[in-house]
């Protein structure tokens, strides 16, 4: 089962947070072989992806730890408001597994 954490995004802002991948008995996962997907909808519903997570598995591998990334100007393209995302691990058997889900709040900007 996934863990559950809501982002907050400030939008046209460089965005960056670090979850840490653990198994069940909470020890971290070694995330080196994985390849990792996440993304942001509308709506869990939606076909339209309203951005994709830049990801980096490099920084602590042996300790569980994922970097996403968006840019300034991709949180410049999401509109304020509620969206909802989720990061999944493929590993080399093709087993994929939702690490991390959750709600993203896109707060409005006023400096352009």
């Amino acid at each position: 089962m996934a863990n559950k954490t809501n982002l907050v995004i400030d939008q046209g802002t460089t965005f960056d947070v670090y979850i840490d991948v653990t198994d069940e008995n909470g020890d971290p996962i070694n995330v080196t072989p994985y390849t990792v997907n996440a993304q942001i909808r509308r709506w869990y519903t939606s076909s339209d992806t309203a951005a994709v997570f830049t990801t980096n598995t490099t920084i602590q591998p042996l300790n569980g730890l994922i970097k996403l990334s968006l840019t300034a100007g991709q949180t410049a393209n999401l509109n304020f408001g509620r969206y909802v995302y989720d990061v999944s691990i493929v590993n080399d058997a093709n087993t994929v597994t939702r690490v991390v889900e959750g709600i993203v709040t896109v707060t409005p900007r006023v400096t352009r």
